[in-house]
């Protein structure tokens, strides 16, 4: 199958600037359309190793960035459209690459509602999912990153899609979207780590994507069974501590911070009920980033030999 990686520049230029770059990603084809130099810069390195769909072919999400007149090309903004639709406002064309992420996002987070969705990461390893929800700046990113780095499969990084009725989790890799100092943190980490466009000033501080399809199996489909759901959460000097939390609570936290439990109503309460009987639930707190991996190493062996 083809990849975005065998396109060449001009090849690249030409889609994405006319009829749109169809791109794979997980169940869903995005049709993208840019002319903007960073987002193809980000396209090219963080999503070389994904299959290009079908050029004329069904694409679930079309998504452009563009300004909308010469008013907005003066004072360089761009919006992002889907359908041709601008669901938000306009940003400053430095943004462009992290507004298109931030888009791709928004598409999963309001349609797709044949899954339920969690707001969380989701990694794999000897064949389980391990879930990690957790709220902004509990550090699910740059754990996500660094077991990522460490032969860990990422299934995605903001999205757990739940088949409905199963504990089993759909992949939906992309890259890792790190900010402010988690960026700094994985490039000292391993210095030679793949970062797209950094973007700074936002409304997120600064922000920057880390390639995570590293895993020889990262673009296989097929669902993958989750077997642990752990809440990280970083604090500054504190030792490593991994202590098991009730299915109950930690049932009620991901309903909460799910993209969708209302909507699906009884299916969804169904849903989250087989997935919190198939999984053993955690809280880890910790500040020192190796100690963490090691923790998460020993839990998914041991949930894998179960």
């Amino acid at each position: 199958m083809a990849r975005l990686g065998d396109l060449t520049e001009k090849q690249l230029k030409t889609a994405l600037y006319n009829e749109g770059l169809r791109l794979k990603v997980g169940p869903y084809v995005y049709c993208v359309e840019s002319r903007f130099a960073s987002t193809r810069l980000g396209l090219q390195t963080l999503y070389g190793d994904f299959p290009l769909a079908d050029p004329s072919g069904f694409a679930d999400y079309h998504i452009a960035l563009k300004p909308s007149n010469l008013l907005q090309r003066l004072r360089l903004k761009t919006r992002f459209l889907l359908d041709d639709q601008q669901p938000f406002g306009s940003l400053h064309n430095r943004h462009a690459y992290a507004f298109l992420e931030w888009g791709m996002n928004w598409c999963i987070s309001v349609c797709a509602n044949e899954y339920l969705k969690l707001h969380s990461a989701v990694v794999a390893k000897n064949g389980v999912a391990m879930i990690m929800p957790g709220l902004p700046g509990a550090g699910k990113s740059t754990l996500c990153a660094a077991l990522a780095l460490n032969g860990w499969r990422v299934l995605s990084d903001e999205h757990a899609m739940i088949h409905l009725g199963t504990a089993n989790v759909e992949p939906l890799y992309r890259p890792v979207s790190l900010k402010n100092e988690s960026i700094d943190v994985i490039r000292a980490y391993q210095p030679d780590v793949v970062m797209g466009p950094v973007t700074e000033e936002t409304h997120k501080g600064v922000v920057a994507h880390m390639k995570a399809d590293m895993h020889p199996a990262s673009h296989e489909p097929g669902p993958v069974p989750a077997r642990l759901m752990v809440f990280p959460q970083y604090q500054r000097g504190e030792k490593t501590q991994l202590r098991p939390r009730t299915r109950a609570e930690c049932f009620m936290f991901a309903a909460h911070h799910s993209f969708n439990y209302n909507v699906l109503s009884e299916t969804g309460f169904e849903t989250m009920t087989a997935l919190m009987d198939a999984v053993q639930c955690y809280e880890l707190r910790y500040s020192n980033l190796d100690e963490a991996l090691r923790a998460l190493e020993d839990l998914g062996a041991q949930a894998a030999a179960q």
